[in-house]
């Protein structure tokens, strides 16, 4: 007597058990570094962001709540365009978005960001597309306790959690802001590391990685170099760091700091849009704030220089520093700007020292009315900081969609 395979002897049922259980085992679950924390402290953060549709620079403004200006100079693009805040940027544009990483339910986490619902949005089209699954469906009804996902209701404001990390502002000892990078389809690490200028040791040692497996939807914490701030902790902008390559906007947009490229000492000026702004002349000096003498020695190179020393009580602070130097500086170097982006490349990314061209922009030249002054135109494995891992989101493929279809099929035939 011939010998049927096992699979022919189940009854036909056994298979309707069989597909649930096989759409789970194929389920991809999408990780995200997270920092344990205490207390109430806050750190900059930066969470990257690819935007869904073409918006206006106000409207993606509105969907995190940083200042218009501060996001445009996290991403070296020129805020002194007119009406600039109405520019167009296109839809696959990459942008770095300011955000205070505070500690809350004993982990670093962004929650400052507020949505209202739109008629047709849904729990996962507001996590996957609108925030570029920075955050998951559960996360978002776990932080706003709704009870049924399926009523959304038009008009209700919603918390938004987005993942960030700040690690003290440090990457093996060295000042670093971290971004939230959330992995695209054929991203790899090595790919990533090379994209931000660090390398594949210091992202595993970050993200406490055991592998170098990554798949799409995981997020990924990015250091990324920067210049820190040595502002008094009673200073509005205490704690201000800046990812090199880039500006802040700071004291009432009345000061502008920039990192790099040269080096990675924060150089601050009077900030381009300053309208009514405090006094930045260093007191017993002629020196403007940014501004610098120099003066050749036997020694060496005399430099004395105004320096922005933080934004308190609604004033400037500025402070007159003199350093013997092996020589005397040339003009400061800027790093360039691009007007806002109107196309986008394939791949393209505004890293950590951005390519203008790859951004889709035109290279501008800061200029300089005087030496010092910016107008903008028109860690090793046992000391680098460790996150720990999450499961945030799931995703299933086509595949998946196709054997649910099977199964209502099988059912079907089942009940007729």
């Amino acid at each position: 007597m011939e010998e049927k395979p096992l699979l022919l002897l189940l009854p036909p049922f056994f298979f309707c058990f069989l597909l649930p259980f096989s759409l789970l085992a194929g389920t991809a679950i999408a990780k995200s570094t997270i920092e344990p924390c205490t207390g109430t402290d806050s750190c900059p953060a930066l969470l990257g962001y690819r935007l869904y549709a073409d918006l206006k620079v106000s409207e993606v403004a509105a969907l995190f709540q940083p200042d218009p200006v501060a996001l445009l100079a996290a991403n070296s693009i020129d805020f002194s365009v007119p009406d600039v805040e109405n520019r167009i940027l296109p839809s696959g544009l990459f942008l770095r978005v300011p955000a205070a990483c505070s500690c809350s339910g004993g982990i670093r986490r962004s929650l400052s960001t507020r949505y209202t619902v739109r008629p047709a949005d849904t729990l996962a089209s507001i996590a996957a597309s609108v925030y570029g699954g920075l955050a998951s469906p559960d996360q978002i009804q776990e932080a706003n306790n709704i009870q049924d996902p399926s009523a959304l209701d038009a008009g209700r404001t919603l918390v938004i959690p987005l993942p960030c990390t700040c690690f003290n502002s440090t990457d093996n000892f060295l000042p670093a802001v971290y971004l939230s990078y959330v992995v695209r389809q054929g991203d790899s690490v090595p790919a990533v590391a090379a994209r931000y200028s660090t390398t594949v040791t210091d992202i595993m040692n970050v993200n406490n990685m055991g592998s170098l497996s990554v798949q799409q939807g995981d997020i990924l914490a990015i250091p990324l170099p920067a210049c820190a701030s040595m502002f008094p902790k009673y200073a509005s902008d205490y704690g201000l760091i800046v990812a090199n390559g880039t500006y802040a906007i700071t004291a009432s947009h009345c000061v502008q700091c920039s990192c790099g490229p040269g080096n990675l000492n924060l150089y601050c000026t009077p900030a381009s849009l300053a309208v009514s702004c405090s006094s930045m002349q260093c007191s017993n000096s002629s020196l403007m704030l940014g501004n610098y003498t120099s003066q050749q020695t036997a020694a060496g190179c005399s430099v004395t220089s105004c320096n922005y020393g933080g934004f308190v009580n609604g004033s400037i602070v500025t402070r007159l520093s003199t350093s013997l130097q092996p020589r005397c500086p040339g003009q400061h170097q800027f790093p360039p700007v691009i007007l806002p982006p109107t196309t986008v490349l394939h791949d393209s990314f505004l890293a950590p020292s951005p390519s203008p061209a790859e951004a889709g922009g035109t290279i501008t030249t800061p200029r300089s009315s005087v030496p010092g002054t910016l107008t903008l135109p028109g860690v090793s494995p046992a000391f680098g900081p460790t996150g720990s891992t999450s499961r945030a989101s799931s995703v299933r493929p086509l595949s998946h969609t196709l054997c649910l279809l099977a199964l209502s099929l099988v059912l079907l035939m089942l009940l007729f």
